[in-house]
C-alpha cells in the first residue's frame, strides 16, 4: 500500500476507496457534469502519460491558467505524478504579469483553458522562449490553428493512451517513487512591494497543515465545497483541491463568475471559504436587499439583527445569554435569517471561513448574528495557507484563532508574528537572499505581520508590520484595521487610509458602484457613469455620514480615538490590479498608491478643497492611456473633539 504522502498517492487512494463517489463536478451549458474518483484518477493518468510522450519529465514545470475546471486541477497532479512541478497563474493577469512568472519559473509546458488565455500567450511568445507546448482545453473562438506550439487537451490524452500501451507501468511507477519531500507546486506571491516571488512548496508542506485542519474541523468525504476562487491563489489550491484529496469531499466548479450565486444555491455547500472581499460583497448585498424591502421586513431584520449582535457579543465575552434573547433569536432565525441564508445558498453551510487577510470585526459579527458559523483562519503562501484557526465555540471577531496542530507560533521582540512547522515553505525559487531574509536557520518564518497572542492563546493580527506606525499625536496607526472598518459600509468597496507620521488620519475612497446605482435610482439621482456618480455632492454627503459612524465607534476606544478620519476624497477611478494599484488578491500596493496619487495625498494634508492629477491606466484590451482624475476633499466631524485638520 502506498504511503499517503503526496497528492497523486492521495488521488489513487480515493479512487480505490470511493471509486464511484463524486469527486468533482463542472457546470457546462447549465448542466452539472460529474467526475467520480475513478474517473478523476483515469483522466489524470491519461494526461500524465500524454505529457510524458511530449517529453515532460522529473523537475519540469507545468503552468496552468484558467477558471476552476476539473481537468485543470487534475493536470497539476498529473505533472506531479511524473516528478514534475505545477504552478498557477491568475486568469485575469495581463500579458506582462504572465510573462514574468512563466519565464522566471522556467515552465516548459502551459495548460491554458481557452482562447482568451491562448491569445495572451501568443502576445508574449517571444518573452517565454522556454515554453515548448501550449495545451488548450476549450477550442471555442480559437483563431490560431495548425501552429505546432499548440496542442488540444484531448490530443494529449490520445498520446497518453498510445504511450501507455508501450509503457504500462510508467504512471504507477512515477506515483510510487514520489516522496513527501518532493516539490509539488510553485505558488507566486501577490507581489505587494515588487515582482512576485515563487514560493517552493513540497507535498508535505501542502498536506500537513490541512490534514490537521480537516481532522479538527471534522471534514469528510460527504462534505461539499464550491470552487470559485482563483486556482493560482494558495488558499484555493490548499483549501479546495488539496483538502479534497485528503478527505475525499466533492468539489463543484462554477460555470463562470456571472453564475456564481445561482450555482452556489444549486450545490448548497457544507463548507465555504471566502476572502474578506467575498464576505464584504455578500454583506453589502444583504444590506441593500434590506434597504429595498418593505418597512415590515426591514424593521424585523433590524430588530432581530440587534438581538443577534448582542448575543454574539456576550458569547465572545463568555457571558451568560438571557433565555428570552435565545427565544427571540430563534424566532428571528425562522422568520428572517433562515430565508436569507437560503437565498445565499448557505442553508447547509456547517462551517464557513474567511482567510487571506483579517476580516472586519463588524462584518464577522454581522454574519455570525445571522446564524452562519463564520470563523477566521490565518496563513500565508509561505505557510501553505495554514497557521491558525478558530475552533468551534471559540470564534472571535478580534482574533485569528489558535495554532493548527503541528504549527508553532511566537511573537518576535519587535512584535512580528513568526511561524514554524512542516507546512513552512522550502525556499523562494531562484532567490536565496529573499529566503534567508524570510526564514532563519531554526526554521522560523518571518511573516511580516504584527500581532500578539492573547490570554486565551488566540493570535491577534494588527496589520502588516511595516505599515503599523503612529500619528504625530502618538495614536497607534494600523491602516488595514481602519480600512476594514470603512469597507463594512455597503457604499464603500475599497479604501486607502493615510496617517503615518501625519497630524491626523485621512482616506481615499472607492464607492461600491452596484450599491450606489441602486441608491441613486431610489433617490432619483441622475448620473452618466462611475466617474460622474462618484463626484456627486449627494454621494459625498452619504460617504461622510458613513465615516462619521465609524468615527463614533473609534471615539469609544481610548487607543484609537485619535485615529478618527478627519478628511477624505472619493476617487473617480476604481483601484485596479492591471494598473498595479492592488494585487490580484485585492491587497493594496501602498508604494504604488503613494507614487500615483501623491498630489491627492498632499492635498488631503495641506488644506486644499480639491485636487486634480493625470495618471496612466491600462484598459481591458491592454492599451495604455492617460486618465484625468479630479476629486473634492471634504471634512469629517469627529465626536471626540479632536483638533481640526486645517487650522
Amino acid at each position: 500500500m502506498l504511503a499517503e504522502d503526496t497528492l497523486p498517492k492521495l488521488l489513487l487512494r480515493n479512487a480505490g476507496q470511493w471509486p464511484d463517489d463524486d469527486a468533482m463536478r463542472e457546470k457546462e451549458y447549465g448542466i452539472w457534469q460529474t467526475y467520480t474518483w475513478k474517473d478523476a484518477a483515469e483522466a489524470t493518468r491519461r494526461f500524465a502519460l500524454g505529457l510524458a510522450s511530449l517529453g515532460f519529465s522529473e523537475g519540469d514545470k507545468l503552468a496552468v491558467i484558467g477558471d476552476n475546471r476539473p481537468q485543470l486541477y487534475l493536470a497539476t497532479v498529473a505533472a506531479q505524478s511524473l516528478g514534475g512541478v505545477s504552478l498557477g497563474l491568475y486568469q485575469d493577469s495581463i500579458s506582462k504579469e504572465m510573462s514574468f512568472i512563466i519565464d522566471h519559473s522556467e515552465a516548459r509546458f502551459i495548460l491554458a483553458e481557452d482562447e482568451e488565455q491562448v491569445d495572451k500567450l501568443f502576445e508574449i511568445r517571444e518573452q517565454i522562449p522556454k515554453v515548448e507546448k501550449v495545451i488548450f482545453d476549450d477550442p471555442r473562438g480559437l483563431s490560431v490553428r495548425g501552429d505546432p506550439w499548440l496542442i488540444h487537451y484531448p490530443e494529449v490524452q490520445k498520446l497518453g493512451d498510445e504511450f501507455g500501451a508501450g509503457h504500462p507501468d510508467h504512471f504507477d511507477n512515477g506515483v510510487a517513487q514520489g516522496k513527501g519531500s518532493d516539490i509539488a507546486i510553485l505558488s507566486y506571491t501577490s507581489g505587494t512591494t515588487g515582482n512576485p516571488k515563487g514560493v517552493v512548496l513540497t507535498h508535505e508542506n501542502l498536506i500537513s497543515g490541512f490534514r490537521e485542519i480537516a481532522r479538527s474541523e471534522g471534514w469528510d468525504h460527504n462534505d461539499e465545497v464550491i470552487a470559485y476562487l482563483p486556482m493560482a491563489w494558495i488558499g484555493d489550491y490548499c483549501y479546495t483541491f488539496t483538502s479534497s484529496l485528503i478527505t475525499g469531499f466533492t468539489i463543484s466548479c462554477i460555470e463562470r463568475a456571472e453564475t456564481y450565486r445561482r450555482d452556489f444555491r444549486e450545490i448548497g455547500p457544507t463548507l465555504f471559504l471566502g476572502p474578506p472581499r467575498q464576505w464584504e460583497t455578500a454583506g453589502t448585498n444583504i444590506q441593500v436587499r434590506m434597504e429595498e424591502a418593505d418597512w415590515l421586513k426591514r424593521g424585523l431584520f433590524n430588530r432581530f439583527m440587534s438581538i443577534g449582535l448582542k448575543i454574539e457579543e456576550r458569547r465572545q465575552e463568555n457571558l451568560p445569554i438571557p433565555f428570552l434573547w435565545k427565544v427571540l433569536w430563534w424566532v428571528g432565525n425562522v422568520v428572517i435569517f433562515l430565508p436569507i441564508r437560503d437565498i445565499m445558498g448557505a442553508r447547509r453551510v456547517r462551517q464557513a471561513y474567511s482567510g487571506g487577510a483579517p476580516l472586519s470585526p463588524d462584518l464577522m459579527n454581522f454574519f455570525r448574528s445571522m446564524g452562519i458559523n463564520l470563523k477566521q483562519l490565518y496563513g500565508l503562501t509561505e505557510s501553505a495557507a495554514a497557521a491558525t484557526l478558530q475552533p468551534d465555540g471559540e470564534a472571535n471577531s478580534e482574533s485569528m484563532g489558535k495554532p493548527v496542530a503541528g504549527v508553532d507560533v511566537k511573537i518576535g521582540d519587535n512584535g512580528e508574528i513568526l511561524l514554524r512547522g512542516k507546512n513552512i515553505f522550502t525556499s523562494y525559487y531562484k532567490n536565496e537572499e529573499a529566503t534567508r531574509e524570510s526564514k532563519n536557520a531554526e526554521g522560523w518564518l518571518f511573516t511580516g505581520d504584527a500581532g500578539f497572542i492573547d490570554a486565551q492563546g488566540h493570535l491577534k493580527v494588527i496589520d502588516r508590520a511595516k505599515d503599523v506606525s503612529k500619528l504625530n499625536n502618538g495614536t497607534l496607526f494600523a491602516p488595514q484595521y481602519l480600512e476594514n472598518k470603512l469597507k463594512f459600509s455597503p457604499y464603500i468597496s475599497e479604501a486607502v487610509v493615510l496617517g503615518k507620521e501625519k497630524d491626523y488620519t485621512a482616506a481615499m475612497i472607492n464607492i461600491d458602484l452596484e450599491t450606489l446605482e441602486n441608491w441613486a435610482e431610489r433617490n432619483n439621482l441622475a448620473y452618466t457613469n462611475y466617474q460622474d456618480l462618484s463626484q456627486k455632492q449627494e454621494v459625498y454627503k452619504l460617504i461622510r455620514e458613513e465615516i462619521e459612524k465609524i468615527n463614533a465607534r473609534l471615539a469609544q476606544d481610548k487607543e484609537l480615538e485619535g485615529a478618527q478620519i478627519q478628511r477624505f476624497l472619493i476617487l473617480n477611478k476604481e483601484l485596479d490590479p492591471d494598473d498595479g494599484e492592488i494585487t490580484r488578491t485585492r491587497k493594496i500596493r501602498r508604494g504604488v498608491i503613494g507614487d500615483r496619487y501623491g498630489e491627492f495625498i498632499e492635498a488631503l494634508y495641506n488644506g486644499s478643497k480639491n485636487a486634480a492629477i493625470e495618471i496612466q491606466v491600462t484598459y481591458e484590451d491592454g492599451r495604455v492611456g492617460n486618465f484625468s482624475s479630479f476629486a473634492e476633499i471634504w471634512e469629517v466631524s469627529n465626536p471626540a473633539g479632536l483638533g481640526k485638520a486645517n487650522p
